[in-house]
């Protein structure tokens, strides 16, 4: 999966991601997918890629906007997940782990 994502990303002309980067945006993803909606998932990571994209474009480091984005996004889940969806099954892994 890795070398797909930096394939796309070159392809793109965009840096890859990075490891620590991927590691916190699936999590994030993941805590999306369980506490508003799997299906929303896709849409919340292209607004964070958008407020990545904007911070940069102001004169942020990528690691400084990509952090600003992420706990934004993080900041406006809901505490538990809906009463229709499924559970997280990891709870105890925080979706900031692995922060550099």
């Amino acid at each position: 999966m890795t070398d797909w994502i930096d394939r796309l990303a070159d392809g793109m002309g965009v840096q890859a991601v990075s490891a620590a980067e991927a590691d916190r945006l699936l999590r994030a993803s993941r805590e999306v997918a369980h506490r508003v909606e799997r299906r929303i998932t896709p849409l919340a990571t292209f607004v964070l890629g958008l407020a990545v994209a904007t911070r940069t474009s102001q004169g942020a480091s990528r690691d400084t906007a990509f952090d600003e984005a992420l706990d934004s996004l993080l900041r406006r889940l809901p505490e538990a997940p809906p009463s229709t969806g499924d559970a997280p099954t990891d709870r105890d892994s925080s979706p900031n782990a692995g922060r550099e």
